[in-house]
């Protein structure tokens, strides 16, 4: 697992409210998820990686996988909308955004025979390790 490429530092904790959201905040409902909110476990079951991310209060046709080589993308459009009922509205509020978390796997990955799935905000993917000969051939020396 040390393949893993960590996110984040020491100052990013420390001036995290200084980015573009400083001067709004939800006055209720939850905050809009950063992108150390993702989650990770990966494990590793002979030819497969499964991944397993929590991305709580997204819809599924709002969260975009993508793979390239052994570089795993995972993006989601975070929706909020912050609403009194009453008749009249005194306050209504919406947030919109992405988040988005990048890792790194020990090989590549076999992107046609991969899946993901997502239910009530966990994403688990299966990725299927490419097998070793893949993509490359032997020269002829002349």
């Amino acid at each position: 697992m040390s393949a893993l490429i960590p996110r984040g530092g020491l100052f990013d904790e420390l001036f995290r409210d200084f980015g573009t959201g400083f001067s709004v905040r939800p006055l209720h409902g939850n905050p809009l998820p950063s992108p150390d909110k993702i989650k990770l476990d990966v494990s590793e079951n002979g030819n497969a990686y499964t991944v397993t991310a929590e991305i709580p209060g997204v819809a599924k046709e709002d969260i975009h996988v993508s793979v390239e080589g052994n570089t795993v993308t995972l993006r989601a459009e975070v929706k909020q909308h912050d609403r009194q009922e009453k008749e009249s509205a005194m306050h209504s509020e919406r947030y919109y955004g992405s988040i988005s978390r990048t890792f790194q796997l020990p090989v590549d990955i076999d992107e046609a025979q991969s899946s993901a799935k997502s239910d009530n905000g966990v994403l688990v993917l299966t990725l299927i390790k490419k097998k070793p000969g893949n993509g490359s051939r032997r020269l002829t020396v002349q």
